[in-house]
This record gives C-alpha cells, sequence and structure tokens, in this order.
C-alpha cells in the first residue's frame, strides 16, 4: 500500500496526464467497464462478470464514440486481464486511451514525444537517468521498424522469427531490453499479423500501421492507425476466436454492436498507455507493486 506522499505523487502524475490533453483540446470520456463483448485477443484473456465481461481496453467503446462523432477523446480508466501477474504484470491495472480523427500513426507518434516531455518536465524535471544511464527526454524518439530491431539486436531476422513461430520469445528474450535506453524508443511497422485491428500500410500490406513505445526495456504504449473496413475487422475477428479455441478456451461472443458502429467510423488512430508502468519510469521502481495504490493481495 501507498504512503501518503506516494498517494500525492501518483495524483500529481495522473493529473498531469489530464491536464495535458485538456490543454489540446481532448474530450475526457468514460466508457462501461462491463462489456457484452470484449474484442477477441489470443493473447489476452478476459475477466468474466457473471454473463459480462470486465474490459480489457476502453478501445471498443471509444471507437464507437468515434463514430458517433467524436473527434478527439482520451480517457483514463480500470482494466482487466486474467492471468496477469508479475513484476510488470497485473490483473487490474490503469490505462491511459486516446483517439484522434483524421490522424494516422505518424502522427500518434508526435504527439507521444510531446507527452513524455511534458510529463518529465512537469512530473520528474531531474529525470536525466533511468536505471542508473543518463536519459534524454528531450531529443527526437529514436524510431526502429520491427525489421530493423531484429537485425540490430536478434541472432535471426524478423522473416526467420516469423518463420520459425518465435517472433514472441525472440522480441522479449533479445530486442525488448535493448531498446529505450537513453531515449524513449518507438517500435513501428509490425507484420500484418500481428496488428489485428490496425490498419495495413497501402504500399507494403505484409506490414500494419502500428507501434509500441519502450523505455528502459519495458513496453509502455500501443499505438496504430485504425482499420475502419467492418467486413476485414470481423474476418480478422473469426479468426482470432478459432484461434482461442485452439488454444482450449471459450471465446466471448462476436462485438456486433462495434462492427456495426465501425462502417461509420472515419479515419482514426488510437493509442493505450499504461499508466502504472509510466509511474514505474518516472519513479525508478523495480515492481509494478510499488506504484500501485493496492497490489491485488492486499485488496
Amino acid at each position: 500500500m501507498l504512503n501518503p506522499d506516494q498517494l500525492w505523487r501518483r495524483a500529481a502524475l495522473i493529473q498531469t496526464i489530464r491536464a495535458f490533453f485538456i490543454k489540446r483540446g481532448y474530450l475526457e470520456v468514460d466508457t462501461p467497464l462491463c462489456l457484452t463483448a470484449p474484442a477477441p485477443e489470443a493473447h489476452i484473456e478476459p475477466q468474466e462478470a457473471g454473463d459480462r465481461y470486465l474490459q480489457t481496453s476502453p478501445e471498443l467503446c471509444m471507437k464507437r464514440l468515434l463514430a458517433a462523432g467524436g473527434a478527439k477523446i482520451f480517457q483514463i480508466c480500470k482494466c482487466f486481464r486474467k492471468k496477469e501477474r508479475g513484476a510488470r504484470h497485473l490483473p487490474e491495472f490503469t490505462m491511459l486511451e486516446w483517439y484522434r480523427t483524421n490522424c494516422d500513426y505518424q502522427g500518434l507518434m508526435a504527439e507521444v514525444q510531446e507527452l513524455l516531455e511534458f510529463l518529465a518536465d512537469r512530473v520528474a524535471p531531474d529525470k536525466a537517468v533511468v536505471n542508473g544511464r543518463p536519459f534524454s527526454w528531450q531529443n527526437p524518439l529514436e524510431r526502429l521498424t520491427v525489421a530493423e530491431a531484429f537485425a540490430r539486436h536478434a541472432p535471426l531476422t524478423l522473416a526467420q522469427a516469423l518463420a520459425g513461430n518465435c517472433f514472441d520469445e525472440t522480441l522479449c528474450r533479445y530486442v525488448e531490453p535493448c531498446l529505450g535506453q537513453q531515449r524513449p524508443t518507438i517500435l513501428y511497422d509490425y507484420p500484418a499479423a500481428l496488428g489485428s485491428l490496425a490498419r495495413l500500410k497501402k504500399a507494403e500490406p505484409a506490414l500494419a500501421e502500428r507501434f509500441e513505445l519502450y523505455i528502459n526495456g519495458l513496453e509502455l504504449a500501443n499505438g496504430f492507425s485504425e482499420l475502419t473496413d467492418a467486413a476485414e475487422q470481423q474476418a480478422r475477428f473469426t479468426k482470432e476466436q478459432a484461434l482461442i479455441e485452439s488454444l482450449g478456451r471459450q471465446p466471448a461472443p462476436m462485438p456486433r454492436q462495434f462492427l456495426a458502429a465501425l462502417t461509420d467510423m472515419p479515419a482514426a488512430a488510437g493509442i493505450a498507455l499504461g499508466v502504472d508502468r509510466l509511474a514505474m519510469i518516472f519513479w525508478g521502481a523495480s515492481t509494478i507493486d510499488q506504484v500501485v495504490t493496492f497490489t491485488p493481495e492486499e485488496a
């Protein structure tokens, strides 16, 4: 459990995040925690709540707000995922999520840098060292494609990792620990199969317009240009449900209200950022337990 000084520190971080978005004309929204149908994702297991599911992300409902006419929206909320507990994972955690219409993942990358500079200047102005190394929040973020990162840090190429069905293992073991060591790093242009809700690149349809943010080897955020083709999205969801079944789990219902709204959704980009993990970086914490008000075991 956090002490009073730590509670003030956590509150200051959340209030500063909120100030950043309000200053830029974003509308703060709130969406239901309990859903009839979350997005089917094989690597994420939702928590049941009676005949519904606790949200793993506010993504689907926030996109429905974009389809209804929202332009710039953000939310700071609790999210829930089963079987996630470790030094960097919690089954209940705090997420920042924001969306902009008429924007793609490149525009969102620039906004991520603005957010990090804004927070570092106000929440941790003396944070020029991360994990004992000099660190810069002001320089442009390092940007690496996934293929470039594998070529630089992994013992096999991206194509070899995909062919050998060891992409995740190779990324976690060899690539991620090297990212964001002197400044924040953006890893972008993921293989199409790893961007289930992301738009594919027109010039390179084998790649998804998706990126992730890393600091000190810790993945903090996942963003992308949004897929707005309802038929393509349903096909991807169907494929994901089949994968969930192959893993011995019962998939949740198809999110049909979201798919129906998708036909009215304008071009947009969105991103989810883990607030607790960001607090770990600013506080110099080694585990996520050190930055949350109560751990699951204390609740």
